[in-house]
């Protein structure tokens, strides 16, 4: 393979190919992977490719933060591509935080692109990630999904992530920048061996003699992601053979459910969570071993937001009260993620959940066969303490309420992993 500039483009151009977007956002932190994709993407723009906008997420965990992301400022303009810089404000000093940095620098790009009507962010992770990332997963005993590769893109909040550089590896990206003169930041984390990461880069280099390197746990990764496709496919036939709907609700057939493999059954509990709970990573593999252990034994259990009810002849997956008890929109936006309700113009009416003292004053509730943790946990119109209409409990009122997440959405949902 030619490893020149123009190789090294083409290389990454081909992740967008062959609907490439019209403006592209890269996020650059100043080192040499980030920096590397800035420079590749550019090489990309000059050539015909699409137009570029950089941006800075500035954490404010280190004293040299800003002074950085302005010499990131300065190295765009020098290259006229456009240059923004974010800045998180909101971290209060406690948890755990590399995780949630990541979480805010993912949602404050996410904004800021809508507002720039980009719809496509690069983030420059490396095969050499891709590795570190494998070593951390083994470590805490991942199973077929946590050792597989990481998605090349990704989609969070309206806006998709993309892993362009997932194939190079980070010599590649440091000799091109070495070539042009542009000196990267060493971020001093990096040697802080306090942090996973650094530990999983320093095993590899220990691992490197007997011939596992970052390109031979890639390549792993990549094996494991095809394993991981296969098993969804299974769990999916699982899920349109014995997966029913009832008004946001997801109903297994019990006596299927215990048949099926293990590892379908865990599948089957983890799509139908997040499509319920609409969250944004699934929960630790502690979480559903002790969830399926629960099922087992005819236990119910609440998790990510949900509660699973579990009885001889099926399962019910449906919203938990706690999780929806304090969310409240106004009637034409979207309520918890998942509901549109439409009806009468009323003003100054609200969405919130229905609760127990709501579900008191629905005297058709029980013709709608839907158990009462169900219907509390539902969407229901309220104007100053009066229930107005709650139609998953038969009041209706002239309202109805829609799953913005249909059927199709909670079966295609098994083969995006």
């Amino acid at each position: 393979m030619t490893n020149g500039p123009d190789a090294l483009r083409d290389r990454i151009a081909g992740h967008f190919l062959p609907s490439a977007p019209d403006r592209l956002a890269v996020a650059v932190s100043g080192g040499s992977d980030s920096l590397g994709l800035l420079v590749v993407l550019n090489d990309w723009r000059l050539s015909g490719g699409p137009a570029l906008h950089a941006v800075t997420v500035d954490h404010r965990l280190r004293p040299d933060s800003a002074q950085e992301a302005s010499k990131v400022a300065a190295l765009c303009a020098g290259m006229g591509v456009p240059h923004d810089i974010l800045t998180w404000t909101d971290w209060d000093g406690r948890g755990n935080v590399p995780d949630q940095a990541r979480r805010a620098r993912y949602g404050l790009m996410a904004h800021w692109a809508r507002g720039q009507g980009i719809t496509s962010v690069a983030i420059g992770h490396t095969a050499d990630d891709q590795a570190e990332t494998f070593l951390m997963r083994l470590a805490r005993g991942a199973g077929v999904d946590g050792l597989s590769a990481m998605s090349d893109r990704h989609e969070s909040d309206g806006v998709t992530f993309c892993r362009p550089a997932l194939s190079v590896f980070r010599h590649e990206l440091r000799t091109l920048l070495e070539q042009r003169g542009i000196a990267w930041i060493d971020d001093p984390t990096n040697d802080d061996l306090r942090y996973e990461r650094v530990k999983a880069r320093a095993a590899l280099r220990a691992l490197a003699p007997l011939g596992i390197t970052a390109a031979s746990l890639a390549t792993v990764a990549h094996r494991m992601s095809d394993a991981r496709q296969t098993l969804y496919l299974y769990a999916l036939q699982a899920a349109r053979q014995h997966v029913r709907f009832q008004s946001g609700d997801l109903i297994i057939d019990r006596p299927a459910f215990d048949d099926v493999p293990r590892e379908t059954a865990r599948r089957l509990l983890l799509v139908s969570l997040k499509w319920i709970s609409g969250a944004e990573y699934v929960p630790r593999g502690r979480a559903l071993h002790d969830l399926l252990d629960a099922v087992s034994v005819g236990r119910d259990m609440t998790l990510q937001g949900c509660l699973v009810a579990s009885r001889k002849d099926h399962l019910r997956i449906t919203r938990e009260w706690k999780a929806v008890a304090s969310e409240r929109c106004e009637v034409t936006d979207i309520w918890d993620g998942r509901w549109r309700v439409e009806g009468p113009d009323i003003a100054g009416a609200e969405l919130r959940a229905l609760g127990k003292e709501g579900l008191s004053h629905c005297s058709e509730r029980r013709e709608t066969g839907l158990p009462a943790v169900s219907m509390i946990a539902g969407p229901a119109v309220w104007k100053e303490g009066q229930l107005l209409a709650a139609p998953l409990a038969g009041l209706e009122n002239g309202w109805r309420a829609m799953l913005v997440r249909d059927e199709e959405a909670y079966f295609a949902s098994f083969l995006s992993h």
